[in-house]
């Protein structure tokens, strides 16, 4: 699939890309064309098959403001191409998306000193939001944002989210989860249970995690989302976030992921 923002380019400095209405024209005939692709704009465009070598095909990511030549042809101006990229209203585009910085809850913001009855109130409202979504709060918002939006949208921004948040936050907060329990859990039970154990508490940490990063994905669209996942926003903000073991919450923060508070929803 071809990301968002995909548009082509000839050598007379034309453009070609979907805006909202076009894109809007294929979500509600519910047509499985993507507006990022390449050859579909091309085609969309009137450009014949014989002739669309002659075009360049780019990809610019409004988010994380990198732009790509995904098949450039010689001699044209690719400079002036990223420039027109950095210059559209995307507003224009997808004017449901929010574009803003994309924020490390670990790396860029200071843990709160003391965590305060406020904090653990959020915590109690994502639990319960995460009990009512019943399936992952990450497919049921990737759902809504592709219904609205469209596919290559979702998928693009989701990357770009997952690749900038996932790996670093999840190995983060394993690790600091990993430490704070090996005082209990791994005192109580034998080597057979170990593992056992072990795997149960990873598995909910995981869907835990892959939960919040998806409330956290969630607030780069003004849509309307069958859930609220206002509470994990505003400690994505304030520098926490929450994992579940299966049985007990902690809220991380701080360059280490440490573990700030621990209880029950």
């Amino acid at each position: 699939m071809c990301m968002f923002f995909s548009f082509v380019g000839d050598a007379a400095g034309n453009y070609h890309f979907f805006d909202w209405p076009a894109r809007k024209q294929l979500l509600d005939r519910k047509m499985n064309d993507s507006p990022d692709s390449h050859t579909y704009i091309l085609d969309r465009c009137g450009i014949p098959a014989e002739r669309q070598h002659h075009w360049s095909k780019y990809e610019y990511n409004p988010l994380t403001k990198a732009f790509t030549i995904d098949q450039g042809v010689e001699d044209h101006d690719h400079a002036a191409a990223e420039r027109f990229a950095r210059g559209l209203d995307f507003g224009l585009i997808v004017p449901q998306l929010i574009i803003k910085q994309i924020v490390h809850p670990f790396k860029d913001i200071a843990a709160p000193k003391k965590i305060t009855k406020e904090h653990i109130a959020l915590v109690k409202e994502w639990a319960s939001v995460r009990a009512s979504v019943r399936a992952s709060v990450r497919a049921s918002v990737g759902a809504s944002v592709g219904a609205s939006v469209g596919a290559s949208v979702g998928a693009s921004v989701g990357a770009s989210v997952g690749a900038s948040m996932w790996g670093s936050v999840w190995a983060s907060v394993r690790d600091s989860m990993w430490d704070s329990m090996r005082g209990s859990v791994w005192a109580s039970v034998g080597g057979s249970m170990r593992d056992s154990v072990g795997a149960s508490v990873r598995d909910s940490m995981w869907d835990s995690m892959w939960d919040s990063v998806g409330a956290y994905f969630a607030s780069f669209f003004d849509i309307k989302y069958a859930h609220d996942y206002i509470s994990v926003q505003k400690m994505w903000a304030l520098g926490i976030v929450p994992s579940f073991d299966g049985k007990i919450w902690r809220l991380h923060g701080g360059k280490g992921a440490n573990v700030l508070w621990t209880g029950k929803a």
